[in-house]
């Protein structure tokens, strides 16, 4: 028998899934427990246009990320430190102050964790890559200055 799974099952699918189960199964376990519905016309239709509803909301989610990466790439931002007579800095510049940068900047809110930058410990400029999204990087430049 198939039937659409309301809640995930364990060893059996995640909620959404249609899966095939024997009779007794679905009608003794999975029905009572309101954990699924048997599969027909109505089902198969509203999982079709929640799966289009979805895939739509996704689309529209990389199409944002896409065109914030493109408003980031190549752009640069300052970062003030203070450093010894070496030149060298007191401390390093970290990811956190970078995505404190780009906020300020360019009104972006970005994760300290999706910010890839090596070890910043001199004045210079410093390229960086910023993930907005899974597959979507912006390239950058950070300008440690005194």
């Amino acid at each position: 028998m198939k039937v659409y799974l309301l809640q995930d099952v364990k060893s059996k699918g995640k909620k959404g899934d249609i899966i095939n189960v024997s009779d007794g199964y679905a009608r003794n376990f999975l029905f009572p427990q309101k954990m699924a519905v048997e599969v027909n016309a109505k089902v198969l239709s509203e999982k079709k246009t929640k799966d289009e509803s979805v895939a739509y909301h996704k689309e529209q989610e990389l199409l944002a990320a896409k065109k914030v990466a493109s408003r980031l790439e190549g752009q640069s931002v300052e970062l003030k430190a203070k450093a010894g007579n070496d030149g060298r800095l007191f401390g390093s510049i970290t990811a956190k102050e970078i995505a404190n940068a780009v906020k300020v900047k360019y009104n972006v809110s970005v994760d300290k964790r999706k910010i890839e930058v090596p070890e910043i410990k001199a004045f210079g400029k410093f390229d960086f890559k910023v993930k907005i999204m899974t597959g979507v990087i912006a390239n950058m430049i950070a300008s440690v200055v005194e």
